[in-house]
């Protein structure tokens, strides 16, 4: 049975268990996130998605990503109340990480400015890609939590308050980094150096050998990548490169082996 919510006057529908925050997206109400993607389970690190919801015992502030609904309530995304909540972490995230530029952007939305309250660091000439990375991440932990669903876990949080930070082990290159990039894919404020020429990737402090579709050209993925796709998959080896294809390719494969099959001309 669908639920009935109402966020800022308007009736919607909803149902059992849906989290505040996927509602509102559904119907493109806007509220605003670092540390969420549609791909991971919500974290509600950055706390900039909270709402204040009332489901019959007055008005409370929660964390839309990861608040499940199970009654019908009336929900206020930009209330004063959520704006100056809103405000205040912002400030605080700008003070942490002020080169980001997708936190500048949120900080204009509602009105941050640069009033000496919070501490703001500067990265100056010169800085190394580590300094330029801890003046630009937030520590929502999206980056950890993608690299440890694929298994790898060549990164992580580290450290403790202010020294608390996102890195590889030992601040060392990782052995069990495969370059594939999902970690910046999904960074918010775009913090993780991810470098590309035609043949290889930086990363992390690695350089990664580019493999490219046998057919097309196209860049592929990182030889450790791909030797760590086939292993998932229970491949006893890669093929050779020049057999390695790009998904379109691939696909377009399959459809000629498909049409020689039932005599279909392409």
């Amino acid at each position: 049975m669908a639920l009935k919510v109402t966020i800022n006057g308007k009736a919607y529908e909803a149902e059992k268990d849906e989290y505040i925050l996927d509602v509102c997206r559904r119907n493109r109400i806007l509220i605003p996130t670092l540390c969420h993607h549609e791909s991971l389970s919500g974290l509600g690190s950055c706390r900039l998605c909270v709402v204040e919801v009332n489901e019959g015992r007055g008005n409370k502030v929660v964390v839309s990503c990861i608040y499940p609904l199970s009654r019908d309530c009336e929900v206020f995304t930009e209330s004063e109340k959520i704006k100056g909540i809103r405000k205040t972490i912002l400030s605080m995230l700008k003070a942490r990480a002020p080169e980001g530029d997708r936190l500048s952007s949120l900080c204009n939305m509602y009105g941050v400015k640069d009033e000496g309250r919070f501490t703001a660091a500067k990265a100056g000439k010169g800085a190394s890609a580590e300094q330029r990375l801890a003046l630009s991440c937030v520590l929502c932990g999206l980056c950890a939590q993608a690299c440890a669903s694929l298994g790898t876990g060549a990164i992580s949080t580290v450290g403790r308050g202010v020294a608390k930070k996102i890195s590889t082990p030992y601040n060392e290159p990782s052995a069990d980094c495969i370059g594939c990039g999902s970690c910046a894919t999904v960074c918010p404020t775009k913090a993780i150096e991810c470098t590309e020429t035609k043949k290889d990737r930086s990363i992390w402090g690695r350089k990664f050998t580019l493999m490219h579709c046998g057919l097309c050209g196209k860049t592929v993925a990182t030889k450790e990548e791909y030797e760590w796709a086939q292993k998932q998959a229970g491949a006893r080896e890669a093929p050779p490169e020049y057999k390695v294809l790009c998904d379109e390719c691939r696909k377009k494969k399959s459809a000629d082996v498909f049409a020689a099959a039932f005599g279909e001309r392409r």
